[in-house]
């Protein structure tokens, strides 16, 4: 149903609402950013409205700018929420410190990856600063991802235009379930390694945190 009012929303305001519409996603707001790119892409394929190098483009740059703005959000107060309101959600000193260790030793391929997967797209830049992933390793990943997202859907909407519709539904459903079954698998790993992750964490960040 978005997608039909994606392309009317493209049709009339074109790279000003890609821009918005991806930068916002990418900040931390919950928006179908991938739609947008892919609806995008569709309408310069077929109906030749928009130029696909500029979306790849601008697409690129929002995702960058936006998911940097939510880096800062999260490095400036998403820490600093966490240390004051962390217990009331479970979030205690230890369980930071563990969210940090994470991003220490896995944060480039949260970042880059995450930029793949829906929820993860929108909340990846807002975690690596919460949790004090180095701002030049993010900035690097976070540049890759955003390029290599945009350049991947942009092409597959440009060139295989409305008939991806038929195959994005399948393929839809088969990436749930792998992503259900991924992350069934990554928390068994987890619950089975938290103890000793917890230990190397508070080895790596000694003493109490602060913002």
């Amino acid at each position: 149903m978005f997608a039909i009012h994606a392309h009317q929303i493209l049709a009339r305001y074109g790279y000003v609402a890609i821009f918005m519409l991806v930068a916002a996603e990418s900040l931390g707001l919950p928006l179908p950013g991938e739609i947008v790119l892919v609806s995008a892409a569709i309408l310069a394929g077929t109906a030749h409205a928009l130029n696909i190098v500029a979306i790849i483009t601008i697409v690129s740059l929002a995702a960058f700018v936006g998911s940097t703005i939510g880096y800062e959000i999260g490095r400036h107060f998403g820490l600093r929420l966490l240390l004051k309101h962390g217990d009331k959600i479970g979030m205690n000193s230890s369980r930071i410190k563990l969210g940090q260790y994470m991003f220490q030793r896995y944060g480039g391929l949260i970042v880059f990856l995450g930029r793949f997967v829906a929820l993860l797209r929108a909340f990846a830049a807002l975690l690596a600063g919460i949790n004090r992933f180095a701002w030049p390793q993010f900035m690097g990943w976070n540049a890759a991802g955003a390029i290599v997202w945009a350049t991947f859907y942009g092409l597959g909407g440009y060139y295989f235009g409305k008939s991806i519709d038929k195959v994005t539904g399948p393929l839809g459903i088969a990436a749930l379930l792998l992503a259900l079954i991924g992350f069934a698998l990554v928390w068994r790993l987890f619950k089975r390694r938290e103890a000793d992750w917890q230990r190397a964490a508070e080895e790596a960040f000694p003493g109490p945190l602060v913002p």
